[in-house]
């Protein structure tokens, strides 16, 4: 009886993920032909930086948006919290390096809430000279057309809805490790179709992507600044929900940037794909319930072992081979330009076997680490516990719980 259950199971799971793939692909072809944005519309503009630490290659992806055709004024703003953070050296290098730009260096010493980067912003925001905003990770290299790609569609259109928040797909730069592979892998191939596939089929998105938020200082003002994310880990995604919900539109830039993703042990790796997994968890619960389905190559081989390797299962799992690395090639290749991916895709089904254990290991606790500190993520918030109040195991234990 537990035999036949699980086999029908994992068959039933697995159709479903072959219907993902379908509306995925398809989701894919619908942006790869979407219209372009007009360009011309380039008002000036003021890019927030904040900063903690060295990431590998920060230097240059600075050095990246010091480097663009764009015909309107712009200033970079960067922001530590402490004068003696080591980002401050290449702050004063990129300084050097580009004696022409508008770079400030700023210390943002307030702790106004559990998220560091957001509490930086909001002592950024009085600083910004311009009335549109663009945040992007420290480590976020981009072309010499980024700007112009990315505020483009903030041109008034008639009888539409404002922009309020433009947002832009990312490809990551793996280094030499398979934590490093593998996570490069997943943003090319499962993390950028899931959000083209919400795209599609909420006709438009209602969330931003940490990879780039460039924001209109109206849009910004209308949800009350930085300041009410200060406590939230998934900042990127609660703006751009706030702003949907004030009635702004968000586009998809016509921009794909590159983000370096460290020399990650598997340790690191599952910790990392733990916290952002949790932190989507508590921030859309039904969607990340329904991410069981993105998994269907991973699911057509737990079937292949339920039911004994049969005829049946084995062509379901040629299907889902050849859908899941028909998505990969589209997504990763064709409209990110990853060409890792042609070099990692023999990493595809490791990387869903693990994506799917690690999907429902979220499940089993609120607790993430992040910058090296254990914390708890309640309804998409950062809760800090009490200095004294540590499990044995080192597990974080908030008070009420």
């Amino acid at each position: 009886m537990f035999a036949t259950i699980t086999s029908g199971l994992t068959t039933l799971l697995t159709l479903a993920g072959l219907g993902y793939y379908v509306v995925a692909l398809l989701s894919a072809r619908a942006f790869l032909r979407r219209k372009h944005f007009p360009a011309g519309f380039a008002p000036r503009v003021s890019i927030l930086k904040p900063l903690r630490g060295v990431d590998p290659g920060m230097l240059e992806a600075f050095a990246s948006h010091c480097r663009q055709d764009y015909s309107s004024e712009y200033e970079i703003l960067f922001g530590v919290a402490d004068i003696d953070d080591p980002a401050v050296a290449l702050v004063r290098q990129l300084q050097a390096d580009f004696p022409a730009q508008s770079i400030r260096l700023i210390v943002c010493p307030e702790d106004l809430g559990a998220n560091g980067k957001v509490s930086c912003l909001a002592q950024l925001l009085p600083r910004a000279q311009y009335d549109y905003l663009i945040v992007n990770d420290s480590d976020i290299h981009v072309s010499p057309r980024y700007l112009a790609n990315v505020l483009s569609p903030f041109t008034p259109v008639p009888d539409q809805r404002p922009v309020g928040l433009v947002t832009a797909l990312y490809r990551g730069r793996a280094h030499g490790t398979i934590g490093s592979k593998l996570e490069a892998l997943g943003i090319s191939t499962d993390f950028a179709p899931a959000v083209l596939t919400s795209r599609f089929l909420e006709r438009g998105l209602a969330f931003g992507l940490g990879s780039t938020l460039a924001v209109s200082r109206h849009a910004l003002n209308a949800i009350g600044g930085f300041a009410p994310l200060a406590d939230y880990l998934a900042d990127d995604y609660q703006m751009g929900a706030r702003i949907h919900r004030a009635g702004f539109r968000i586009e998809l830039a016509d921009e794909i940037v590159e983000t370096s993703v460290p020399a990650y042990r598997f340790a690191d790796f599952v910790q990392h794909q733990l916290r952002w997994m949790r932190t989507m968890r508590e921030s859309r619960r039904a969607g990340y319930a329904g991410m069981i389905f993105s998994y269907g190559l991973a699911l057509a081989s737990l079937n292949l072992i339920a039911t004994g390797f049969s005829l049946p299962a084995l062509a379901l799992f040629s299907m889902a081979l050849l859908l899941r690395v028909a998505l990969a090639l589209g997504a990763g290749v064709t409209l990110l330009g990853d060409d890792q991916v042609l070099r990692d895709l023999w990493l595809l089904l490791p990387r869903d076997l693990v994506a799917l254990a690690l999907w429902a290991w979220c499940y089993a606790s609120n607790t993430v680490t992040w910058r090296g500190a254990r914390m708890v993520i309640r309804e998409g918030k950062i809760i800090r516990p009490e200095p004294e109040a540590i499990s044995a195991s080192g597990t974080p234990v908030v008070k009420g719980r």
